[in-house]
């Protein structure tokens, strides 16, 4: 059985986010995906989290913090009863270093805890705040929960997901927090271009230049344009409405998703049915959409590719250029030899689990590559960082916050 590849942990890699230091005082998933981010990058990533921990904590395995493993790597952990107001001081005193600082509470609680963005630009100018909520700021949903799940459901994802006979199928995983944490990165790089291109300009410095807001993203992606063209989606089994023959095989490994009119000219014509060119109605997306139901070609092709050997498939696919692939399991995916030799997952060493199964750094960059830099850290430890080393009066604030935490 093919085996992944061993990589160490680099704890002195450099990124390009070095220098950047990062205050993450959210929660959960979407908050730790985003500083998970700018971690792998090189940014110092301290994550503010009350004594008892993150709740990703208490996310477990067999007795194990997985979750919290997998989100919260080459971070720092500093742990502060923000209820208390020498906890909140000793928090404003590492605003003047911090370049980011990314919260994730119900709107209007981090202006109840006395850090309200305008107190903290006040400390720092060229802080970048990046507010992350399920509904918004403002709005009337804005005082609501907002959980992934919630999202997922009231975006539209769960009524197209699944086959149209059944209930709306939710997501086994993160998706809208996923989502959301990455658009967070993404608005936290944009928001801190921004705020270096004031400085160079010589304009000053902006407060509103210096904020981002977050919420969890519509996972529905243009359903909204195809309702304004009378065309609203709704659940059709596996298909999409924009392309054709999507559906894999129930019970079996292969998929055969045709999205674009080539395609289906290369693909290999099923033993049961006539050439693609005997077949002109489908010469076309829509039309080839139009007959694609779930007992029309579609399911034939699917069954007539799952009837064949894996290691058959990929020369077949090769010879006829058609994106036929596997329907893997999780085991599948860790055993897939491109996943192995391009190590887009890779074991690490960890203290609880030994070889530790771990997704790698995306993207991939060429001149500054990502790295794991340590592993998760305990509650209140920091762990060593391969950015310079800070000053010493921010190194005695950092303690300080440590010995206090509680």
């Amino acid at each position: 059985m093919a085996r992944l590849k061993r990589r160490d942990y680099t704890p002195r890699a450099r990124g390009a986010l070095e220098g950047v230091r990062v205050l993450d005082l959210s929660r959960l998933v979407a908050g730790n995906t985003l500083t998970q981010v700018l971690a792998d990058f090189g940014a110092e990533v301290i994550k503010v989290e009350p004594p008892a921990g993150d709740t990703l904590r208490a996310w477990q395995t067999n007795g194990v913090p997985v979750t919290w493993k997998l989100y919260s790597r080459s971070k720092k952990s500093l742990c502060l009863e923000l209820r208390r107001p020498e906890a909140i001081e000793l928090l404003l005193k590492l605003v003047p270093s911090a370049s980011i600082l990314i919260e994730s509470f119900r709107p209007g609680i981090l202006e109840k805890m006395g850090l309200a963005p305008d107190k903290l630009l006040e400390r720092n100018p060229k802080l970048v705040v990046v507010r992350i909520s399920g509904w918004g700021q403002d709005g009337p949903y804005s005082q609501r929960p907002g959980f992934g799940t919630l999202i997922e459901g009231m975006s539209g994802f769960a009524s197209m997901n699944g086959f149209a006979d059944r209930e709306p199928v939710l997501p086994p995983m993160y998706l809208a927090d996923s989502v959301a944490g990455l658009h967070g990165a993404a608005a936290a790089m944009i928001a801190l271009r921004e705020a270096g291109a004031e400085r160079r300009r010589g304009t000053g410095d902006r407060p509103a230049a210096a904020r981002a807001a977050v919420q969890h993203p519509r996972p529905s992606g243009g359903e909204p344009a195809s309702h304004g063209q009378g065309q609203g989606a709704h659940r059709k089994s596996l298909h999409h409405h924009r392309a054709a023959q999507r559906l894999p095989h129930q019970g079996r490994t292969m998929g055969v998703p045709v999205g674009v009119d080539p395609e289906d000219d290369r693909a290999p014509a099923p033993r049961d049915r006539p050439a693609r060119a005997d077949r002109p109605i489908r010469a076309t997306r829509p039309t080839r959409r139009a007959c694609s139901t779930p007992t029309s070609s579609t399911r034939s092709s699917a069954a007539s590719s799952a009837r064949a050997p894996r290691a058959r498939m990929s020369p077949t696919s090769r010879k006829h250029e058609v994106t036929i692939g596997p329907v893997y399991d999780i085991a599948q995916i860790l055993e897939d030899p491109h996943v192995i030799e391009r190590e887009l997952v890779a074991d690490y060493p960890d203290a609880d689990m030994g070889d530790f199964p771990m997704h790698h750094v995306i993207p991939r960059l060429s001149r500054t590559p990502g790295a794991i830099r340590a592993p998760a850290p305990q509650p209140g430890r920091a762990q060593p960082r391969a950015a310079r080393p800070r000053p010493a009066s921010t190194r005695r604030c950092i303690r300080s916050c440590s010995r206090r935490a509680s």
